[in-house]
């Protein structure tokens, strides 16, 4: 897929504009304006000085969206430059704008240099305006431009008729570099159906670093994208093996605690930023996030819930491998989320909620659970065991090496030819009552170590 990122409010998804954050600054000034046009007649002028990628076409053009009695048009360039398209261009859009119009004139200081009396003129013709018959309609221009010089010989324009004019050298700085991060990732997420920064390897430090060295938002988001053009989008296919964390869950609350840590439509994947929320302070500023996070992606990491009623029954008698598994309980498993995404038949379009209702059999797998919890291998035995019945080839308790190191897997799938062809599944066989945030992402955090050490991501200390 073809990544977009979007530095240029001309190039933003027209859905995505109405969600701009509003310049406080430009709204006040815009009040102000409008409050005096009420008390005293006439129209009103507004030059507009601010740095290229500074926000002032999104800031201007989207005052509508936080001022919804304003109507906002942006004048085209033949209306600046020629006289007698001006009034026929404006003469429907005002006539339409009951309770006020804002007009926009967007950088044309580059055109108008060639013809030095255009800003006069312009000016004159407000003029004209601010004494015929629209004087008593509330019409605000504002003229955006990146060059301071350009401003003043807009508002020198005015001298004649000072009463037009709102400020004499107002400036759009757009918002504090703090929120860049934020901007830039929610601009991303939208244009990318909703895919997370973290899934290209760009990290919250990276958001911060180009914050912290860019002259402004526009700046910093064509940085960004250098850095996402750079990215090795291969890294995914290099990998042979899938990571399921398995999450055994006894309740809704459960459930629900551990899916918030996921994409569940998208098999239960990793969600890196919800898993990034639950960090400390410190762990965010001294874990090595970076390898942590190309061993997500690489391992395509997955943390999936499973219902103890769902492996209760199988798991019966765990001391004796030779345990007879009935057809009607395998058919229960092969239906589970698990199944379908080891199996490589997962499809987000039949995506259902797990859900696990008040019952019998759920009570009866909570007690079943909380006494097996600490046979966590033997459970592993079973599962290899179902997974085999079921047509999977699967091992428990099997040593996995690569060139950097080895682990073992509770149980080890092959799937050939399906890509990648090996599944780890980790068996996370906590108690329920333990079955918190904090836990899940020290679990995580554990298995993010782990395969960054086996990939060779990070070196052993």
């Amino acid at each position: 897929m073809s990544l977009r990122l979007p530095s240029r409010y001309e190039d933003l998804d027209s859905d995505f504009r109405d969600r701009l954050r509003p310049n406080q600054l430009l709204l006040s000034e815009v009040k102000k304006a409008f409050a005096s046009m009420e008390m005293s007649g006439g129209i009103r002028f507004l030059p507009i000085f601010g740095k290229s990628g500074s926000g002032k076409s999104s800031a201007a053009i989207e005052l509508g969206t936080h001022l919804p009695d304003l109507n906002v048009h942006q004048l085209s360039r033949e209306s600046v430059e020629r006289p007698e398209k001006f009034l026929n261009e404006l003469r429907p859009v005002i006539d339409t704008s009951p309770s006020g119009l804002v007009v926009v004139v967007d950088q044309y200081e580059e055109a108008v240099a060639q013809k030095g009396n255009i800003p006069t003129e312009f000016v004159e013709r407000l003029a004209i305006l601010d004494r015929n018959e629209f004087r008593q309609k509330k019409i605000l221009f504002l003229w955006l431009t990146t060059d301071q010089g350009f401003q003043r010989s807009l508002v020198d324009a005015t001298s004649r008729n000072r009463r037009i004019l709102v400020s004499q050298a107002f400036e759009i700085v757009g918002p504090d570099k703090s929120e860049w991060p934020a901007i830039i990732s929610e601009t991303f997420e939208f244009h990318n159906n909703d895919q997370n920064l973290s899934d290209y390897e760009i990290l919250v430090a990276d958001l911060e670093r180009v914050a912290q060295d860019g002259d402004s938002l526009g700046d910093a988001i064509q940085s960004l994208g250098i850095l996402l053009s750079e990215y090795n989008r291969q890294l995914h296919d290099l990998s042979t093996y899938m990571v399921v964390m398995l999450w055994p869950v006894t309740d809704g609350l459960r459930i629900d605690r551990v899916r918030q840590f996921t994409d569940p439509r998208q098999g239960y994947k990793l969600d890196w930023a919800s898993w990034y929320r639950q960090l400390n302070a410190d762990d965010s500023k001294q874990l090595p996030l970076r390898e942590f996070n190309r061993a997500r992606l690489y391992f395509d990491i997955r943390l999936v819930p499973i219902a103890a009623a769902d492996i209760k029954e199988l798991c019966r008698n765990l001391d004796d491998p030779s345990e007879k598994l009935h057809q009607s309980y395998l058919d229960r498993f092969r239906s589970t989320h698990l199944f379908s995404i080891v199996s490589g038949n997962w499809t987000p379009n039949n995506y259902t909620p797990l859900r696990e209702r008040d019952s019998n059999r759920a009570e009866g797998a909570k007690s079943w659970y909380e006494s097996n919890t600490k046979n966590p291998t033997k459970i592993g035995a079973r599962l290899a065991k179902i997974f085999n019945e079921l047509g999977i080839d699967a091992e428990y308790e099997k040593d996995v090496k690569s060139n950097y190191g080895r682990l073992r897997a509770d149980v080890l799938i092959n799937r050939t030819p399906i890509s990648p062809a090996n599944v780890i599944i980790e068996l996370k066989a906590y108690s329920a009552r333990n079955t918190m945030p904090s836990t899940i992402c020290s679990a995580v955090q554990t298995t993010l170590r782990r395969h960054a050490h086996f990939a060779g991501f990070l070196q052993r200390q």
